[in-house]
């Protein structure tokens, strides 16, 4: 099936509505994302801190987005500090946003989570992948008959979709990979590549390996993704993390400008590097995932490090 939006104006990405904020909606590019600029001085306005991490980029920054598994938390259980960060960063008036891959939750149950475990967050502040998957399957494949392989209930977050059942052996128009778990057994994984096989089109909500939990580091979809992708010959639409799309989608919900904005994450690839390849500020932080052998064997080098996000109001050097 030819993707709606191939030829001619860019697709229209249209992201639902949520209790507490409106997502903004604007015209994406997903080849090319044009950010918008805007002006450099507002409310909210930081500027880096001389001495803190690496200090390449010490520009001033008037938006933040921020991971949240591995950033804030671990297995949902808060990271020593974050909650008071983050109460800061809100007393001080900056804009931000939660950017997240997790694909285990909706974003209204991550946001009861979070605000439970005493961190100030709406769930109108939280964008995910499965809604930019979503947002992206509207604009290119309307009207696909989508095979959802996916580790938790998400289906809240991906209304508008024609969601085919497992048991269904009407061909899928799309495979729709987001976050693995039990439900990626040999049965699953090799029903999708059977869709493949007949011309389905794959799109992943993101392609990470593995994501740490209380119980230590777990393989995740990009691990299965490499199989599916050899083995039918294709390659995944990526439209979470690392997508250009996904950060103008999060720079476009808080109105900000990727100058202006950084980006902190504990995936070096995926959160940090991805961002600074947009224009923007990447913080990497020494939690969650991160492991000093991929830091070392990086594509390139981070802006900023920190030990967690406890630090990030460390950077701040003033407030106006």
């Amino acid at each position: 099936m030819r993707p709606a939006g191939a030829h001619g104006d860019a697709p229209r990405l249209v992201l639902p509505r949520v209790p507490g904020r409106a997502l903004a909606t604007g015209r994406v590019s997903w080849r090319a994302v044009a950010v918008r600029q805007a002006g450099s001085t507002g409310p909210g306005m930081l500027a880096w801190c001389g001495g803190c991490g690496y200090g390449q980029r010490m520009r001033r920054i008037s938006a933040v987005l921020i991971d949240i598994d591995g950033v804030l938390t671990v297995s949902w259980k808060p990271l020593p500090g974050a909650v008071a960060a983050l109460r800061r960063l809100r007393a001080a008036a900056v804009p931000l946003a939660l950017v997240t891959n997790t694909t285990s939750r909706t974003r209204a149950s991550i946001a009861a989570v979070l605000a439970e475990a005493g961190f100030p967050v709406t769930a109108g502040d939280i964008l995910t992948a499965p809604v930019i998957a979503a947002a992206y399957l509207q604009d290119r494949y309307r009207g696909a008959r989508c095979l959802l392989l996916n580790s938790g209930d998400i289906v809240q977050d991906l209304a508008g979709l024609t969601l085919a059942r497992p048991d269904d052996s009407a061909p899928a128009d799309v495979v729709l990979a987001g976050g693995a778990g039990p439900e990626f057994s040999y049965q699953a994984l090799n029903q999708a590549f059977g869709h493949l096989q007949r011309g389905a089109r794959l799109v992943a909500m993101h392609r990470g390996l593995y994501w740490r939990t209380s119980e230590g580091l777990q393989l995740d979809t990009g691990a299965f993704l490499i199989g599916l992708e050899q083995a039918a010959g294709t390659e995944a639409e990526v439209v979470g993390k690392p997508a250009a799309a996904f950060f103008a989608a999060a720079l476009a919900h808080l109105g900000a400008d990727g100058a202006g904005t950084a980006m902190v994450g504990d995936d070096i690839e995926t959160d940090v590097l991805a961002a600074q390849r947009q224009g923007l500020t990447g913080v990497l932080v020494k939690t969650g995932k991160y492991l000093p052998r991929t830091h070392q064997a990086a594509s390139g080098t981070p802006d900023h490090v920190l030990d967690s996000f406890a630090d990030l109001p460390a950077l701040l050097k003033q407030l106006p």
